[in-house]
């Protein structure tokens, strides 16, 4: 199994596989064509409120972590991994998000979870 995380405004490489763009929001400047972005499963993503609280009043990552990890084990995000999981069983998914820090963000948490 092989999950990657990517800025999704870094150009596609050939061996990235299934690019699965993570973000509930399209990235700010960045055409749909040149993304090319192959899934787009919203429900995988953080809750606004989630995504706020962690943003503005500088949350923990450790307790946005437990806190994302809660929000993905309800029955559609719960699917939605189970998806993704299996998808990367066959070959590389790579999960794509506009976060400057890819290793404190839900990519790298959606990474680990689907890894394991």
């Amino acid at each position: 199994m092989s999950v990657r995380v990517r800025r999704v405004y870094e150009p596609p490489e050939p061996d990235d596989g299934l690019r699965v763009l993570v973000d509930r929001l399209w990235p700010r400047g960045l055409a749909k064509d040149a993304a090319r972005v192959d899934e787009w499963p919203k429900g995988l993503t953080p809750s606004t409120e989630l995504r706020r609280w962690y943003h503005g009043d500088g949350g923990s990552y450790e307790e946005f972590r437990e806190r994302y990890e809660a929000e993905l084990a309800a029955p559609e995000a719960a699917g939605l991994l189970d998806r993704v999981r299996d998808r990367a069983r066959q070959g590389t998914v790579t999960l794509l998000t506009a976060s400057r820090d890819t290793g404190h963000s839900h990519a790298e948490v959606l990474a680990r979870l689907l890894e394991d």
